[in-house]
């Protein structure tokens, strides 16, 4: 059940390489914790109630509720445009995405360690490069803050593969990162967003010091 779950994500991520739609980040980023909150509790049964808990917290509150309901709330307090206005061609960047996940597929083959699950460690790499991808490729910052989570979720899925090994430390960790990362970049997209109207990075290097 889980290797569907993941599969599932890994599908996402393919959806989010296509799509034009900010709103559509934010219901995939919403999916994307759904789906890896059914694989932190089918993967990590065997740890103490403790863990689990912050763990499930972590993907459903987090991930599923906040963290897109923070996103949807910069979208209209910025008055930010509906498209993700890409660089690329939503073509171009679907067979980007696919090589990533065929490479991964191809460099989890060299991988003899018993610990570390195959299809963790694809999805995992392919989520982390898609998100560098997606940050590197979209021109406004909002879709840069949602890059950054595709990242973070990224490094989630690698945590759950050794999760049983070291809960409490990796999760807490990222906790915390998923908080300092949406905070203050949500402050740093709030106070750009005063002074220009529609966000691209483009216009960033307008800004100057006086």
């Amino acid at each position: 059940m889980a290797d569907v779950l993941l599969i599932t994500f890994l599908i996402t991520l393919f959806y989010m390489a296509i799509a034009n739609r900010l709103m559509t980040y934010v219901k995939v980023l919403a999916l994307q914790g759904v789906l890896l909150f059914f694989v932190a509790f089918i993967q990590l049964s065997e740890i103490n109630l403790l863990n689990l808990v912050l763990i499930l917290l972590e993907t459903i509150i987090f991930k599923s509720v906040a963290v897109p309901a923070f996103l949807a709330y910069l979208l209209r307090r910025n008055q930010i445009t509906r498209e993700a206005e890409p660089f690329l061609p939503n073509f171009v960047s679907l067979l980007i995405v696919t090589a990533i996940v065929v490479v991964t597929f191809l460099l989890s083959n060299y991988i003899s360690d018993t610990i570390l699950d195959k299809l963790f460690f694809v999805v995992a790499l392919s989520t982390l490069f898609t998100g560098l991808y997606l940050i590197a490729t979209r021109r406004k910052i909002i879709t840069h803050v949602m890059g950054y989570m595709v990242v973070e979720n990224g490094v989630f899925v690698l945590s759950l593969a050794v999760g049983n090994e070291m809960p409490m430390l990796v999760n807490l960790g990222i906790m915390l990162d998923i908080f300092a990362s949406v905070l203050i970049l949500g402050i740093f997209l709030n106070k750009i967003g005063d002074v220009f109207r529609d966000v691209d990075v483009d216009q960033l290097s307008n800004l100057k010091d006086y």
